[in-house]
């Protein structure tokens, strides 16, 4: 296995653990406020907190979807095209999505430099450069996966697999030995 794949393998394993802990924390969140309407109490932060926590989940999500190149794209229209217009829209894509990010992350920065005075309004001990650092720092992520799942993706491409195809074939494969473990 080389850096890239073992870099790529351990992010990736980060990235599902921490948007598993989001998603438990958002959901044990949204029940517990629930909960306490339901005793006739409510939870002054939970809005707040819960809007930020789904935003995060967004982000770091966004980010592992990036790492599996599962992000919205044309596998199937690139595939197709002759090889050196596959080559010609991956390489322009790679440049769009990565420069755009790098402006986010770049923006992002610059941007909690002027929250670092404010903070949550039911929670002011908790800045909102803290809860808005997600920003840059998803950003910065989304390119380093993109980056990580580059060769992989190179790779396909030049040898024109399609993704999506891969992913529906694999599927029907699991569905059909799951159907035949059913029956014995």
């Amino acid at each position: 296995m080389t850096l890239i794949d073992s870099s790529r393998y351990l992010l990736e394993r980060l990235l599902e653990v921490f948007t598993v802990i989001l998603l438990l924390a958002l959901t044990a969140i949204v029940v517990g406020a629930v909960a306490f309407r339901m005793l006739g109490s409510s939870i002054a932060w939970y809005d707040e907190v819960a809007s930020i926590g789904l935003a995060w989940l967004s982000f770091y999500g966004a980010n592992l979807a990036a790492l599996k190149r599962a992000h919205m794209g044309f596998p199937g229209l690139v595939s197709h095209a002759p090889a050196a217009v596959r080559t010609t829209l991956f390489v322009a894509s790679e440049v769009i999505v990565i420069g755009f990010f790098a402006v986010v992350a770049l923006y992002g920065y610059r941007v909690l430099e002027v929250l670092a005075w404010d903070s949550l309004v039911s929670l002011p001990w908790i800045g909102l450069d803290v809860t808005q650092s997600v920003i840059p720092i998803s950003a910065a992520l989304f390119i380093l996966c993109e980056l990580l799942s580059l060769p992989m993706a190179w790779r396909k491409m030049r040898s024109g697999v399609n993704s999506e195809a891969e992913e529906i074939e694999a599927a029907i494969r699991q569905a059909e030995e799951d159907l035949e473990e059913h029956r014995a």
